[in-house]
């Protein structure tokens, strides 16, 4: 006999995290997960032959400050995958409470996403957005497979933000962030 306690019996996460076994239903899941609000942010990144690509996101998160990362997730279905995978840096640019349309432009496919789009070259050549509340120049250090997600790590080596107000998004639609002295103005 052992005086070691039992361990559990831990699932096998390829089961586990498989959509078909899942007793969640995903429409409901996602209506829920809606509830919490976001910022809404386009990453950006060079594809091997130097075309701009871009993507909007709101699974944007910091991971640490010392050293700095930040991670985000890009669905395993997505026609901008491979250029994510394989390039050394991209860059995360928080949208201003006034790039709303910019944000519905980089949510949908088209392959002429950056016409007429104020842009430089940052690290890596990942297009750096031009009026953005901030953005991070990261390079890419690891991704991460999770269920119908890669997630993405990276290490910021470069950064710059104002003092704009950002665009926020919850339950589906756009809004942004008021202060409570500000809503005690709003009749």
């Amino acid at each position: 006999m052992s005086d070691l306690p039992k361990q559990p019996t831990v699932p096998d996460p390829a089961n586990e995290l498989a959509s078909d076994s899942s007793s969640i239903d995903p429409r409901e899941f996602r209506t829920a997960l809606g509830t919490y609000g976001t910022g809404v942010t386009i990453i950006t990144a060079a594809a091997p032959d130097g075309k701009p690509c871009g993507i909007t996101c709101n699974s944007f998160a910091s991971v640490s400050l010392n050293p700095p990362l930040v991670l985000w997730s890009l669905g395993v279905y997505s026609s901008s995958l491979a250029v994510f995978q394989n390039a050394s840096h991209f860059a995360v640019h928080v949208l201003s409470a006034s790039q709303q349309a910019l944000a519905n432009r980089f949510a949908k496919s088209s392959d002429d996403k950056f016409a007429g789009i104020d842009w430089t070259p940052g690290l890596g050549d990942a297009p750096v957005l031009a009026e953005s509340v901030a953005n991070f120049q990261c390079r890419s250090v690891n991704r991460y497979y999770g269920g119908d997600h890669v997630i993405f790590l990276g290490a910021v080596e470069a950064y710059a933000y104002n003092a704009k107000d950002a665009l926020l998004f919850a339950r589906g639609t756009y809004g942004r962030f008021l202060a409570d002295d500000e809503r005690k103005k709003t009749p």
